[in-house]
């Protein structure tokens, strides 16, 4: 594997750096963004922060109502959507194919973490479905703006990619189920298809990127107990935050910023980032609290071959694969 451009550039950003320090100066007025999750956690930041820019935000929502209450007086147009619903998928880029012209920024946010056993659709694994297969389905048919924008993609990913690489024999975990593996194996489909959908789009001005935004904790939590919450290190039994190194939600938000906009990483793309500049390799002894990113996730035969599989399983096809 080639991993030559993934080390630190040197951004002149931190994990203490915030959205609206890596967006200062960014003018992106007559921008078009899509953020998925713009209505929460830090979605909820991205979609201000890019409006505070001066860009035009679309927020595909499966709370519809909830999303237009939240983004009141911040900007941004809902697109009613439940990722874990293909023909909703389908009905909102419909949607957003017919009402845009272009879109410059796809920023894929919104997620589930550590969920119990769910299953959707036709019966698969909610985390693999919800973060992963419907993101693919959106982006693919979502191409063609993506082509007239040049768009550059963001995938929110997380450290939880090193706990678990494709369960390429059990992705659906049919034979024994496990949250955390369930998450983290949807978090490495995130590197993959970012690695994937960057060597596609990149001869067409279409580059991806994939991120880890630090540990926080939002929405997103929603199906951990106070009691889990607490063994973690995270909070104290008042619900106060004490975890080492978590980040307010503008933190939270930066690096995804930074990764959507930033003109360092102007004909770059295929990287893993975290705290603002593209991550390490992570150590294969390491921890995950040691950051960085596993080379599993950017394995290119294995991003073709997920590719592939979630073209069969969606039956979306993309205009880069479908000659």
């Amino acid at each position: 594997m080639e991993h030559v451009q993934q080390t630190p550039m040197g951004s002149g950003f931190s994990a203490d750096s915030t959205a609206a320090q890596v967006m200062a100066g960014i003018d992106l007025r007559g921008r078009t963004a899509l953020v998925t999750g713009g209505y929460s956690g830090l979605g909820l930041e991205t979609t201000r922060a890019l409006v505070e820019a001066g860009a035009r935000v679309i927020v595909p929502a499966r709370r519809p109502q909830l999303a237009r209450d939240r983004l009141a007086g911040i900007g941004g147009s809902v697109v009613p959507m439940d990722l874990a619903d293909l023909a909703s998928v389908h009905r909102a880029c419909q949607h957003v194919l017919d009402s845009e012209a272009k879109l410059d920024f796809v920023i894929a946010a919104a997620g589930v973490m550590a969920s119990p056993e769910r299953r959707v659709g036709p019966g698969w694994e909610s985390h693999f479905a919800i973060n992963h297969l419907g993101h693919f389905a959106l982006l693919n048919l979502l191409a063609p703006l993506l082509l007239r924008g040049g768009a550059r993609v963001v995938s929110y990913s997380s450290a939880g990619h090193h706990l678990s690489d494709i369960r390429w024999d059990d992705p659906h975990f049919e034979r024994g189920y496990d949250k955390w593996e369930a998450y983290g194996q949807s978090k490495t489909a995130n590197v993959l298809s970012a690695v994937r959908l960057d060597e596609l789009g990149r001869s067409d001005g279409v580059r991806a990127f994939a991120l880890h935004p630090g540990p926080i904790l939002t929405e997103l939590q929603r199906d951990l107990t106070r009691a889990e919450q607490i063994e973690f290190g995270w909070i104290d039994a008042d619900g106060n935050v004490v975890g080492r190194g978590f980040k307010t939600p503008g933190q939270g938000a930066a690096t995804g910023l930074w990764a959507a906009t930033s003109p360092k990483l102007t004909d770059r793309g295929g990287l893993y980032c975290e705290d603002c500049d593209i991550a390490p390799l992570a150590d294969p002894a390491g921890t995950m609290d040691e950051g960085g990113v596993r080379a599993h996730a950017l394995d290119r035969e294995s991003a073709d071959r997920l590719w592939q599989i979630s073209t069969d399983l969606t039956g979306v096809r993309s205009p880069w694969t479908s000659q």
